[in-house]
């Protein structure tokens, strides 16, 4: 017999938002994507939406143009402003070349029109799976690289700048006003704690901290 309890604790699969004021679009695009073994829920407005959706969960939004109320293209700018990473893929029966060059640069996975075939659908479904499932690696990676730059002192953090820039350990020492003997030292102590055995690996993970490369100031 397996654990439920532990089976209860595992963390949601990827999930599909319908958001269709359609009764049947919905049901039918509910019903297509559970026999494929996606996770799907369907709301009819995206005030609904935004009332009950967890936006934690991994997966994508599918996105009627014509909603009531806010429309599907203004809905978008709404969930990019509130800090929403979750890709969208259009559909409508209305579609024209601007609207869609307009959803398309606002980053919208595909813009597609009704009637479509189940597959372009699912084809596109799936693209945005992969989009957010690479987005939340990249995070994760990115939390990663900057909790170990965390154990870095503020000088350790000053000499691990300079390597990055590809100061020479001498350059470093006259710059910082230490000892060359000191900079081997610093210099151990980051390859060490960020986890890397050569430069290149630790511009990758620099390169991932942004301004964290910064030293803080103390």
């Amino acid at each position: 017999m397996p654990d439920t309890r532990r089976l209860q604790k595992e963390p949601p699969g990827p999930v599909v938002f319908i958001v269709d004021d359609d009764l049947s679009m919905r049901e039918a695009l509910t019903d297509l994507f559970r026999s494929m073994k996606f996770d799907a829920e369907a709301f009819e407005s995206a005030t609904a939406f935004l009332e009950t959706a967890n936006f934690n969960r991994p997966g994508c939004i599918l996105l009627d143009v014509r909603l009531p109320g806010v429309s599907g293209l203004d809905f978008q700018m709404q969930l990019e402003r509130i800090g929403s990473k979750m890709p969208i893929v259009f559909m409508t029966g209305f579609g024209d070349i601007p609207m869609s060059v307009r959803a398309m640069k606002a980053g919208a996975v595909d813009f597609l029109t009704k009637p479509f075939k189940d597959q372009d659908i699912l084809d596109a479904v799936a693209a945005a799976m992969e989009r957010d499932a690479a987005r939340r690696r990249q995070n994760a990676q990115s939390e990663a690289v900057a909790s170990l730059a965390e154990s870095l002192t503020p000088r350790e953090r000053e000499v691990m700048e300079a390597v990055v820039k590809g100061l020479m350990n001498k350059q470093i020492a006259y710059e910082l006003g230490i000892s060359e003997v000191t900079v081997k030292l610093h210099r151990g102590n980051v390859m060490r704690k960020m986890e890397v055995r050569s430069v290149a690996e630790l511009v990758r993970k620099t390169e991932m901290l942004g301004e964290g490369v910064r030293p803080p100031v103390s």
